[in-house]
């Protein structure tokens, strides 16, 4: 089942119209592997914001190389106990290579994409910073993007399907379109219920076998990518990454478009309904799939495609309505 809630301008878009730019030189991968057809290259760079060198994957579009043109650009975030390696493993590269588009895929360990609360061990855990001001800026220092929010969006699964939400309503002005696969979207409404009562969360034991295939010193094993502290001190510090609340501090003519699936099989599933219904509740537009599936790579793998389709419209449609005239663009003002 598949509702949308948003009206479609129809205007024929030909990407000859987008700003071009002078070539640069994108930093020097550490890897480079093929899926398919489609070449994706890991990247390492400093995250200030976190204190360590941090990797992304990238997969920039087939014609990068022999133009000059921009590029919009899809951030994904990956899930709890996931890294930047797994999207490749969901085919994503393989649905890239159909948009003319950039698709990164960060790390961002099991962060929650939050600025935590305590950090101890005398880490460095401001993660949100991290996505927002580390990542996207040098994203777009390095590489052609279109730098505006018309041409960037977020999307995740799990924790990153959270993790895009949360980031993208607290930052409106930064994306057109926001997104979730299987999110877990009660999480920090729940942590407040939880901090509220008085009951701090614990810290669960995770592996401190490296995983050879993040490949990052220090940072690959379950243990180290799980931040030391507590992300939310207060029922207040969570409130401040709740998606049910933060809906609401945004006036609705400024809120990005909202992507939400999840499968039927899934447990996650009745956070999802919860948010569409407050959605709904609230006349606030949105598009909303939920087939077949549970919280599981097969249902990332299958459903990321149409996201990605999705969310590649929404940014053509908003680059298109910023070269309509404005009384166009806000059809109240009339035609004068």
């Amino acid at each position: 089942m598949i509702i949308t809630r948003f009206t479609t301008i129809s205007v024929v878009i030909a990407l000859l119209l987008l700003p071009r730019g002078p070539a640069r030189a994108e930093p020097e991968p550490v890897r480079t592997e093929t899926v398919g057809s489609a070449v994706v290259r890991t990247v390492e760079f400093m995250g200030e914001s976190v204190g360590r060198t941090m990797r992304y994957n990238i997969c920039l579009p087939s014609s990068y190389e022999e133009s000059t043109d921009r590029y919009p650009v899809i951030y994904l975030l990956h899930g709890l106990t996931g890294s930047y390696i797994s999207w490749s493993r969901y085919g994503v590269p393989l649905y890239a290579e159909q948009h003319d588009l950039i698709v990164v895929m960060p790390d961002a360990g099991n962060s929650w994409y939050v600025n935590w609360a305590q950090s101890d061990e005398g880490q460095k855990n401001d993660w949100e910073d991290f996505i927002v001001k580390d990542l996207i800026g040098h994203i777009d220092a390095n590489y052609r993007t279109l730098a505006q929010r018309e041409a960037r969006a977020i999307n995740g699964l799990s924790m990153g399907g959270y993790g895009a939400l949360m980031l993208g309503l607290r930052h409106p002005n930064l994306f057109c379109s926001i997104g979730s696969h299987s999110g877990a979207l009660g999480h920090a409404k729940n942590a407040s219920e939880r901090l509220a009562g008085g009951r701090q969360a614990g810290r669960r034991r995770r592996s401190d076998v490296p995983d050879p295939a993040i490949g990052v010193e220090g940072f690959s094993s379950q243990a180290a990518r799980t931040p030391a502290g507590q992300a939310f001190l207060t029922a207040d510090d969570a409130d401040a990454y709740d998606p049910f609340k933060l809906i609401f501090r945004i006036p609705k003519d400024k809120l990005p478009h909202i992507y939400i699936d999840c499968g039927t099989e899934d447990g996650l599933i009745a956070s999802s309904i919860d948010f569409i219904d407050l959605l709904l509740e609230n006349s606030i537009p949105f598009t909303y799939a939920q087939s077949t599936g549970g919280h599981s790579p097969p249902y990332w793998t299958r459903e990321v495609g149409h996201s990605i389709a999705v969310q590649h419209e929404i940014i053509l449609r908003n680059l298109a309505q910023r070269k309509l005239p404005r009384w166009v663009r806000d059809p109240n003002l009339g035609r004068r």
